[in-house]
């Protein structure tokens, strides 16, 4: 638990106080805590799953005996979709509160708007007569901090004071983030993507889906992105859609008691949540089932599809960018792709593949030094440190110092003719001005310097990506690691476009680039660059691409955005297997089974199991055999999350499997309420208790805490099958028989150990039960 501290005493303190048994009689009704999970431990999804369709059959069931009871079957039918409804409204109203404020705060590092200071650079100069259009951030109502506090615009006094209060700013907003972090709510940090799939493997991590966790994280995440930090707000809004959903499922019944039916709930908030980060609805539903959920039925599928929907609509009432837009940098290209550019298409895939495994590689190594030196115990003045050095590098050059929004927006900008970037200065004097249509051109001074500038913001932040990605602040990965493709794709495309230009008579260019045409698009190179950096450090493909032809609504682009996630995927693959998130929730030591990953090795049931032959035999409950005292002492003396049931320790036949959270709170409960119940009370598992002798005290039945089909397989049964089984069916444990006999018992943990140790890697860093 030391990855997680000062959270575990809370959340015990409030298991104590919610967890008082309410009083009553064992036989009648269910017992309060029987079938719930301890915290750090893994969900039995059988069990869950059996239990939503008993509840199912019985109000069906119900529903046809009278009105009240029909009424109540179609109310639970609507309730998920009214759970859908819900979190796609709250999400979406958060998402834009989000997008508004962060863009207020990140200007608020340069000037304030006069008219009144709630207005961001843009807002503040969209009401003035004065503004032009070609210097349409320029107004006489917008005024720099040199310009209020020294009365200069112009000169060094002015850029070293506007320089000291943008580096002021960030460290306050960092600040900020940080100590709200640490104080507040020690799970709002990082993206949250890789514990979201551990959560939704199964795995339970109480608070970190709550109500303190979402409200930290709303309001650092703006003060992180705001702060200028390379870093993003898309995989931390993943994290805020499913605190979301785990809350709003407390409004229903049915969600709130299986957990099962509460992850479908949280794959749903996962695809909300890239809805509203990128506007793209449909890539958040394949992002979450391609990426996230580790169960993904029909159902949820549409749920998610509605889910995303709802928090699109919202997110586009709201209009958060004011361009009547859901995104921040839709383009619109006009000029079709060659064949022959597909080959520096698949050289930005190579380059993003490469860059992602770096990428990966180094952050992992830093993460891991993180948790291992001083550097762990100190993480305000880590934030600060990268916080100060970030502003520093990035003011003086013009694209560090804006958002990251702000930047891949310009470089996958199409130049027309009233652009005034300076990579859109070409020399314009053989375009007639009548035509909007612009052919390739000269570049001028401009586009030469912002190269140079491009090249260095390329090198920082591919650097300080690396050590930004883990501090103890909410950041995310997308817009950083589109970001470095985005430039990489950019200066390519500048590059290609100017060869055209001077040697548009070479045998590659002939065929199909005329001299005075607009042969190449440097915009589609940097946004195939974004989605091959992306692709290379997440490792998605399929969502990729429909995330990215969302978000700039160029369709007709789908396959060099295919070729270059593709190319990407490979390369990077070729050089580590693991994706980003899969390599901390490895650091980390959650109990996940990665889907995607190959068991090739020839091992069997036996040679994993426990006990092994060395150790002393497995602990066993009998079915009619035991007193109260000898569970208890069992339960005492071992640390085991559950126990099966046998017939007698001779014959080892099994009967059942028992949780030991249930037997504790089934005993406890039992000695409060039910008269006589003592040390030396009888335990049965069986369904009639037999005859009992004269004075002896009455005997404790727990049949009903018993799972009666736990999950078997034979001794020879080969890993790989025993592997899929439990990723497929979500099993905690599983019992290992040979001719009905009880060997010995295989748990999720024990199959990660002996995949981490297959795989030559420390076998005890899985530290969950």
């Amino acid at each position: 638990h030391q990855y997680f501290p000062g959270i575990l005493s809370v959340t015990h303190c409030m298991e104590e106080v919610n967890g008082v048994p309410k009083l009553m009689d064992l036989l009648d009704e269910p017992v309060p805590g029987v079938g719930t999970y301890e915290d750090f431990n893994t969900i039995d999804w059988v069990r869950e799953k059996s239990k939503d369709r008993d509840r199912h059959r019985e109000i069906t069931s119900k529903s046809k005996e009278s009105t009240w009871a029909l009424v109540n079957s179609v109310c639970d039918a609507f309730s998920g979709w009214l759970l859908m409804l819900l979190i796609g409204l709250m999400s979406g109203a958060l998402a834009g509160g989000i997008d508004i404020s962060a863009h207020w705060m990140t200007d608020l590092k340069e000037g304030v708007c006069l008219n009144g200071f709630w207005f961001n650079h843009e807002h503040c100069c969209w009401t003035s007569n004065e503004t032009t259009f070609q210097e349409r951030d320029k107004c006489p109502q917008w005024k720099s901090w040199a310009e209020l506090i020294i009365g200069a615009t112009e000169g060094p006094f002015a850029y070293i004071m506007n320089y000291l209060m943008y580096v002021c700013w960030a460290l306050l907003f960092s600040f900020l983030a940080v100590t709200l972090v640490r104080a507040f709510a020690p799970y709002a940090c990082g993206s949250g993507i890789p514990e979201i799939k551990t959560i939704l493997s199964g795995f339970i991590i109480r608070g970190y889906l709550g109500k303190w966790t979402l409200v930290i994280k709303t309001i650092t995440l703006v003060l992180a992105v705001s702060s200028g930090l390379s870093l993003g707000k898309e995989g931390p809004l993943v994290h805020v859609a499913c605190c979301c959903g785990n809350i709003l499922c407390h409004l229903f019944t049915k969600y709130r008691k299986n957990e099962a039916k509460r992850r479908e709930v949280l794959s749903a908030a996962a695809a909300v949540g890239v809805s509203v980060a990128f506007g793209a609805p449909i890539g958040g539903v394949l992002f979450s089932l391609e990426e996230v959920s580790y169960y993904f039925p029909l159902k949820t599928l549409w749920r998610s599809f509605f889910a995303a929907l709802v928090a699109a609509f919202t997110l586009r009432s709201i209009n958060p960018f004011g361009n009547s837009r859901l995104v921040l940098f839709y383009v619109e290209f006009h000029t079709p792709w060659h064949l022959l550019e597909l080959v520096p298409f698949i050289l930005l895939g190579i380059f993003g593949g490469i860059w992602g495994a770096f990428f990966i590689r180094a952050n992992i190594a830093w993460c891991r030094r993180r948790k291992t030196t001083w550097l762990g115990h100190y993480p305000v003045l880590e934030v600060l440190v990268v916080t100060a050095v970030t502003a520093v590098v990035a003011f003086p050059n013009s694209y560090t110092r804006t958002s990251t929004s702000e930047l891949i927006s310009e470089l996958f900008n199409d130049c027309g003719l009233l652009d005034s970037s300076k990579l859109c200065n070409y020399d314009n004097a053989n375009v007639t001005k009548s035509s909007n249509e612009l052919p390739d051109r000269p570049a001028g001074d401009d586009v030469y310097t912002a190269m140079w500038q491009l090249s260095l913001a390329l090198v920082f932040k591919m650097l300080i990506t690396v050590v930004t990605f883990g501090m103890k602040v909410p950041s995310g990965l997308f817009i950083p690691s589109m970001a470095v493709g985005a430039i990489a794709g950019r200066l390519l495309g500048i590059g290609m476009e100017q060869l055209a230009y001077y040697h548009h008579d070479w045998v590659i260019f002939r065929g199909w680039c005329s001299p005075g045409a607009d042969c190449i698009t440097p915009g589609l190179y940097a946004m195939v660059g974004a989605a091959a950096c992306l692709g290379g450090v997440t490792r998605m493909t399929v969502s990729l691409v429909v995330i990215m032809f969302e978000l700039t609504g160029g369709l007709e682009y789908i396959v060099p955005l295919m070729a270059a996630a593709m190319t990407s995927k490979w390369v990077a693959d070729a050089i580590g297997r693991e994706g980003i998130y899969e390599a901390h929730i490895r650091l980390n030591g959650y109990p996940f089974l990665e889907a995607k990953e190959e068991f090739s090795h020839k091992t069997l049931a036996m040679d994993v199991m426990r006990p092994r032959r060395s150790d002393p035999p497995l602990s066993v409950l009998t079915q009619n055999g035991m007193t109260v005292e000898d569970v208890e002492t069992m339960i005492t003396d071992t640390t085991y999350s559950g126990f099966p049931v046998v017939v007698s320790h001779e014959s080892q036949r099994l009967v059942g499997f028992v949780l030991r959270r249930d037997l504790t709170i089934s005993i406890d409960n039992a000695r409060q309420r039910q008269d006589g119940i003592v040390s030396t009370s009888r335990v049965f598992f069986t369904e009639y208790t037999p005859p009992q002798p004269p004075n002896s005290p009455p005997p404790l039945k727990l049949r009903g805490i018993m799972d009666l089909s736990p999950f078997t397989v034979t001794d020879h049964t080969a890993m790989d099958i025993v592997v899929d089984i439990f990723r497929k069916l979500g099993l905690r444990q599983c019992l290992i028989t040979h001719n009905g006999r009880l060997l010995g018992i295989i748990t999720k943990k024990d199959i990660l150990k002996h995949v981490a140790q297959i795989a030559n890697r420390d076998p005890d860093s899985i530290l969950f039960n």
